[in-house]
């Protein structure tokens, strides 16, 4: 209670230099993202000319075959300097991406081109989150790492409301291979802006000195299934996103199609009502300095579940737009505010010598889910109609807050804090972060 009464009277919480370049690279890398959001189906449809089955196929067969590539990096990365991992996935993602324009340029991209590299970059991001999430918790003091969440949960919500329309703009204007030379550019930027962080790593020790088995794969599952909050807020997390994200193609489908919605009027209803998110994110801190940890993270959870629903009822003209924002914006807020404290609240649960091949696991997990569930409500949006699953979607989602932990398991397995080592092992009295 202390370390939160504190925190809520320093609103200029200050996290030092280091911070301030790992902010600066999250922040180019994620506007480079959002600037070329949307431009691997745009590519495939206007330059190779793909149909829907192929489009679909890049979204869904990318990431699920990027989390099985990601699977052994996980007990890689954990026993390695986390800096150079971070600054070698950045400059994979961008060798991958810059591929593309340069295919394009000589006449020889081809579909599976495209499918290759979003395999790439799925695998590549999931093993960045994991080394970020193993690196913010060595260069952070505990009660510094909500701080640090929200200020990057706050900055990816900023990003959302300006990157699209801007790609948007630079796709009419020079195409969507642009974009992705941005988002090319971003990953080197933020490659360098890590490596600017400086300071020295010790290298993680290996307790067993035998090399990697099979059975080393699934130590990131275990710890997650065998830790009573861990276990439920995984299965929370991947169904809730898995669902959320599965319905956003028969969104598009309902309003572009039926509904007769513009195009520009389909960006507004989603890019409007991320300013949302970027409240969420401000409110996490004061709001866990006030009523506690455990309490937001299930009520936020709880309450972003119920609005999703409300798109089964969607309909034509300025009224359905509405409702698409108002939906939309009450779920981005409770978002905005679950997603910090609830990065907070796994990192502190997972010992330091476990994040990295935790956080793989869980990437690995919601990905893999997300796509999965996308394919089957495609399915199922075929069968019953893109409102009917929707509506589906929407049900099955205000069953998820039962998968939130309970405070009695959190009480009953909190984890063994004499065997973490010291939050700030790099020699420098001032903390940083990562995101």
């Amino acid at each position: 209670m202390r370390i939160g009464h504190r925190l809520g009277h320093l609103p200029g919480h200050q996290l030092g230099r280091r911070f301030g370049w790992l902010w600066g690279a999250y922040g180019t890398s994620a506007l480079g993202t959002w600037l070329a959001f949307g431009a691997f189906p745009l590519i495939a449809i206007q330059v190779l000319h793909a149909g829907p089955a192929e489009v679909a196929a890049l979204s869904s067969v990318g990431a699920a075959v990027g989390a099985a590539v990601a699977v052994p990096l996980g007990p890689w990365v954990e026993f390695r300097r986390k800096r150079p991992v971070l600054i070698a996935m950045d400059l994979v993602r961008f060798a991958a991406l810059l591929t593309i324009p340069a295919a394009y340029a000589l006449g020889v991209l081809t579909f599976l081109q495209l499918l290759l590299v979003s395999i790439v970059v799925a695998a590549a991001d999931i093993t960045f989150r994991a080394a970020s999430g193993a690196y913010l918790k060595t260069l952070l003091a505990a009660e510094d790492l909500l701080v640090a969440n929200a200020r990057f949960e706050s900055t990816a919500w900023t990003t959302t409301i300006i990157g699209p329309p801007l790609g948007g703009a630079a796709i009419g204007l020079l195409g969507p291979v642009a974009t992705v030379v941005a988002d090319a550019v971003s990953y080197l930027l933020s490659a360098l802006g890590i490596r600017a962080t400086g300071g020295h790593e010790p290298r993680p020790e290996r307790r067993e000195a035998t090399r990697m088995r099979a059975g080393d794969l699934l130590d990131g599952w275990r710890y997650i299934l065998a830790d009573a909050t861990l276990r439920p807020l995984l299965l929370n997390t991947a169904l809730f996103n898995g669902l959320v994200m599965a319905v956003q193609p028969l969104l598009a489908v309902l309003m572009l199609g039926r509904l007769g919605f513009t195009p520009w009027q389909y960006g507004l209803a989603f890019a409007a009502p991320s300013i949302a998110g970027l409240l969420g994110s401000r409110l996490a801190r004061p709001l866990v300095t006030r009523f506690g940890q455990h309490q937001v993270l299930v009520v936020a959870g709880a309450l972003r579940a119920i609005w999703p629903v409300g798109l089964a009822f969607l309909g034509s003209g300025t009224g359905g737009l509405l409702l698409v924002m108002g939906v939309e914006l009450g779920l981005i807020f409770c978002c905005g505010v679950f997603n910090p404290v609830h990065a907070t609240y796994r990192l502190e649960r997972t010992a330091t010598d476990r994040v990295a091949r935790t956080l793989s696991a869980w990437a690995v997990t919601t990905k893999a889910s997300t796509a999965l569930l996308t394919a089957l409500w495609g399915v199922l949006g075929t069968l019953l109609g893109p409102r009917t699953a929707i509506g589906l979607a929407g049900v099955l989602l205000l069953a998820t807050p039962l998968l939130l932990p309970g405070r009695a398991a959190a009480q009953l397995s909190e984890p063994d804090q004499e065997s973490e080592p010291d939050p700030a092992p790099f020699g420098s009295s001032t903390p940083a972060g990562r995101w």
